[in-house]
């Protein structure tokens, strides 16, 4: 078993670098066996003593057996040495320090100690998933490589956002890829759009804004300054049409008669009330004859004129249309569509009502 430097974590006596967090286990080898302790009292060097001269040899004696030959006259011998009573004295041994007496060392700085972690056997020969750098087998619950410390389970980086998600918000962060050109272009074409879109419907929104306007607000009756026509039968003048009496009535001599209003100021027309014929008794309405379709020219202060056809329906009352023109400075009605006009009869008009915005 190996133990991890950085994390303490155990590995394989085989694995070269650590499967919690990498690191190189190449910097904690197997310990060595520790050497025998010396015993501090016996010196390691000592000065060997001079030994003392042994006595000499005892002559031996002589054989008991008979010689062979006659005996011959031995040499004289020198005295032997007096025996030594003592050894010689040795010299003196050299003071030496122990050879395991602390030596004087420089203060250390206090270490944190690492946190132990309690040895996990690992099974070597475990077949897992090949790493994908050297392609050798790791357990499962490895996240490096035992051999070459490559990372086993990388993490993919997410692809690229697409133009289209980039969008919006506008100040969103995008990545290189991400369709930045692109994106531009769009907002780009988007912001043309809307401005030509507003440009060109610009009054048609103006228009529906003063429609709404009128259909909520409340509107009120108008007086022209002027009353023309082009044609009038005797006793019937264009005036009758606008005095608020619906049995006077302004008589044309037949189709294509007009009367032209004049009023003191711009406004803008929300409706026309009509009242069609000599009178609104059915008795006096059949007496007569009637148009049944009006066309309404409206001059603008600017000079634009605009058309409308008023169709009406062939019976006594009046009958509303709303209009919403604005700054309506005159208005000219033609009598068209003519009904029940034979012998001596002619078109009657009985009331036209103008009503602006209040």
């Amino acid at each position: 078993m190996r133990e991890c430097p950085a994390c303490g974590a155990s590995n394989g006596p085989t694995d070269d670098f650590c499967g919690n967090c990498g690191s190189y286990l190449g910097w904690s080898g197997t310990p060595t066996a520790p050497t025998a302790p010396t015993d501090p009292a016996v010196p390691t060097d000592p000065v060997a003593p001079v030994a003392a001269p042994s006595p000499p040899a005892a002559p031996r004696p002589a054989d008991p057996s008979p010689p062979t030959e006659p005996p011959r006259a031995e040499p004289p011998r020198a005295a032997a040495a007096p025996p030594l009573s003592s050894p010689l004295p040795a010299p003196p041994l050299p003071s030496l320090p122990p050879p395991d007496s602390p030596q004087p060392v420089r203060p250390a700085k206090p270490v944190a100690p690492r946190p132990v972690v309690r040895p996990v056997p690992v099974d070597d020969d475990a077949a897992g998933t090949p790493c994908p750098s050297c392609g050798t087998p790791n357990p499962p619950d490895r996240r490096f490589c035992r051999r070459c410390a490559t990372p086993l389970t990388p993490s993919t980086a997410p692809p690229p956002l697409p133009w289209w998600r980039t969008i919006w918000p506008l100040r969103r962060r995008t990545r290189a890829g991400s369709g930045r050109t692109t994106r531009f272009l769009v907002v780009l074409a988007v912001v043309l759009a809307l401005c030509a879109g507003g440009f060109l419907l610009l009054p048609a929104g103006r228009n529906l804004i003063e429609d709404t306007r009128d259909k909520l607000g409340k509107s009120k009756q108008v007086t022209p300054v002027r009353v023309e026509a082009s044609a009038e039968v005797p006793g019937q003048p264009a005036g009758n049409a606008t005095d608020g009496l619906s049995n006077r009535y302004w008589g044309a001599p037949g189709p294509g008669a007009s009367i032209t209003y004049t009023f003191a100021e711009p406004f803008r027309l929300v409706a026309v009330i009509v009242t069609n014929g000599a009178s609104t008794s059915p008795e006096d309405y059949a007496r007569e004859g009637r148009a049944l379709r009006i066309a309404l020219e409206v001059t603008a202060s600017n000079g634009r004129k605009s058309v409308e056809q008023l169709t009406l329906v062939d019976k006594p009352g009046p009958q509303t249309f709303p209009t919403g023109i604005s700054d309506v400075t005159s208005i000219r009605l033609t009598l068209e569509a003519p009904a029940g006009l034979d012998g001596d009869r002619h078109l009657a008009l009985a009331e036209l009502e103008f009503f602006r915005r209040s």
